[in-house]
Order: C-alpha cells, then structure tokens, then sequence
C-alpha cells in the first residue's frame, strides 16, 4: 500500500466545471492501407496470397549454404529446370488455356539423329553492314537485356498442330509455315528478317518470322513482296500463353537487380533460358516437349532484335551490325532512342571502337 502522503486527494473545489470546447471538424479518417491485387485466371486474389517460389527457393539455398554465394547460385542453376517447371504450373493455375505439354509432332520438327541439324529456320541474324560511309566513326555495340525473356510473349500454339495448305495465313492460329521468302533489297542498310541464308528456295519458318515478313510487306513498311505460304502446321494460339510466368520472372529480375541481389538474378536467368533450351528433345526436361515452342521463342528473341535495328535505321542512326540474339551495332547518338540500363526494356553498352579512316581536312586526304 502506498503511504498516506503520496495517495492523490479528491477534488474539493465546488465550482461548476468548465464546459466543453465546442466541437470542431472531425479528424480525417486515415486510408486504409492498399492491398496488392493481382489475376488468378478468371479470378482476383492479393499478392499476399501468391507464393514467391523464387524468393523462397533462394532464401532455403542461402540457409542451406550457410550463406555462401557462390554456392547458393551455384545449387539453385542446378535446379533451374524443374523449378522453372514448378514455377510455370503455379502461374497456370486458374488460367485460360490448358497446356497441351506432350502432343503430337510432325516430321519437320523432329531430328532424326541428334547430330543433323534443325529442320526449322528461326532467322537467326548474322549481318555486317557492306559498306561504310566515309570517315572515321565510333560504333556502340549495344546488349539486349533479357532477349529470351522478352520472347515469352509470342503467339504460342495451344494443342496439336493440325496440317493445313490453303496458302491462307490465320492470324487465330500459330505454328510452322513452308514459305518461299520474298527479295529483300535493302541488305546494303538492313539485314534480312530471315537472316543469313545462302540456299535458295522454299524453307519452314516460325510464327514470328512470318509475321514479321508479312507486317514487312503490309503498306505501314512497303519493303518486301509477301512471301508466298505452301503449306502449315498450326494450332489454335495466344500471345499470353506464359505472360504470368514472363511477368513473375521480370519482377523477380527487377527486384534483384535493384537490391545488387546476384544470386537471384543468376537464378531467374538460368530459369527462363534453360526453359526455353530444353523444351525440344531433350533429356534434362521431361516434363514438356514443345520443340514448336523452342523454335518460335528463339524466333521471336531474333525478330525483336530486327525491330530494334529498324527503329535505330528510321531515326537516322547507322546500323552497323546485328548479331545473335542480344547485339547490335550502331554509329549515332542512340540514347535518343534507346534508355540505358538493366531493365528487359533498356540496353547495356558492351563495347565502344572505332572504325574508318579519319579525314585530314587541309589535305584532304585519309589519314591512319
């Protein structure tokens, strides 16, 4: 108990109390916090209720590594493929369409041996300007960040490829096509959008080759006859077949490459490009066999490495080179075109060099 002395005293004072301040506006509600929502099929669900397989897995390989970096990366590469596997399950759940995993295929999409080579032509670029303009110039060899990435979204066939030949392009519908290319008469400043070929003749394209020739040849370019279609195998198609598995991989990219997080970075990378790698005949992933898939995807790295070359060609910039899946060369101010950085929509700088003889202007004469 506490002593006497220090207990407080009831109030004696007899006067009236003093009355209320009058009451004022009332305080502003405070917002409740919003939630994160995200598309679960048809349906609606928060990000909260989502798994973050890719956090979750590097979070259990740093414990399990006792924080070692290096082999953490190293063990969650190793897994890239089943996991990518996991991870494409969970982001098609609720989804639209089925994924037909292990259908049919026909003859020209597969091997006969593993050494012969693919019957599909997926345009790969390999292209060096043929002339250079006079002078001496800096050439910036650009990096396409994610290129693979990127080409998740492409018009993916559903099911089985059904065998048409009405020479009719369906816009509803993707596959592999027989077509007799058109000229292409501007390889002095552009490549090919079919890449380097030496044999004439008719060849089996992809999807997104054959909408890049026929979008090449429509009035808004006017650069090229269309090509002539013999025969297809297509199937019912979507552009956003794997757009839920694309995004997730690109957030968890972002995510990782503006937290300086390179275990998770080398982890997303090796999931999307050994997906894409091993989902033809191969041995490392049995879980689906696509090889239309494989050969459109690829495509489809190649044909947005072409529209990207033609977008530097338009605003005035020198197309030097353009090469694989990620690199092209150019002579010009190209930031006026391009945003430099890491993310899939922005460009690295790989190298800068110089090229051409330089001019002496009193002599006018080249100079070394």
């Amino acid at each position: 108990m506490w002593p006497t002395a220090s207990r407080p005293h009831p109030r004696r004072d007899r006067s009236p109390p003093p009355r209320p301040p009058a009451p004022g506006p009332a305080p502003a509600a405070r917002p409740a916090p919003q939630t994160k929502t995200v598309r679960s099929g048809r349906r609606v669900q928060t990000a909260a209720e989502v798994p973050d397989l890719i956090g979750d897995a590097v979070t259990q390989a740093l414990s399990a590594h006792h924080g070692d970096l290096e082999a953490a990366t190293a063990a969650l590469v190793k897994r890239a493929i089943p996991d990518a596997m996991a991870l494409l399950d969970a982001t098609r759940k609720g989804g639209r369409y089925d994924v037909v995993a292990h259908p049919w295929m026909p003859d020209i999409l597969l091997k006969p041996t593993t050494r012969d080579a693919d019957q599909i032509w997926e345009a790969r670029p390999k292209w060096t300007r043929p002339h250079l303009p006079a002078g001496q110039h800096q050439v910036t060899s650009l990096d396409i960040n994610g290129a693979y990435l990127s080409a998740l979204k492409t018009h993916l066939p559903i099911g089985q490829l059904e065998h048409d030949t009405s020479g009719v392009h369906d816009r509803r519908r993707a596959g592999v096509h027989l077509i007799t290319p058109p000229a292409w008469p501007h390889d002095a400043v552009l490549p090919n959008p079919l890449g380097n070929r030496d044999e004439p003749g008719p060849l089996w394209v992809t999807e997104p080759t054959l909408r890049l020739l026929l979008r090449l040849a429509g009035p808004a370019y006017g650069l090229c006859d269309p090509p002539q279609i013999h025969e297809s195998f297509t199937s019912g198609a979507t552009e956003n077949l794997l757009e839920k598995f694309r995004i997730t991989l690109k957030d968890a990219r972002d995510r990782a490459i503006a937290e300086d997080d390179e275990v998770t970075e080398e982890y997303v990378k090796a999931m999307y490009s050994k997906f894409v790698s091993t989902m033809g005949e191969s041995n490392y992933n049995r879980e689906l066999y696509r090889p239309d898939w494989m050969h459109i995807i690829r495509s489809q790295a190649f044909a947005n490495l072409w529209t990207k070359a033609y977008k530097a060609h338009e605003a005035g910039l020198t197309v030097l080179s353009v090469q694989g899946t990620d690199e092209l060369h150019v002579i010009g101010d190209w930031r006026r075109i391009f945003t430099e950085g890491r993310a899939v929509t922005e460009v690295k700088v790989k190298d800068l060099y110089t090229v051409g003889a330089a001019t002496d202007p009193a002599a006018g004469e080249l100079t070394d």
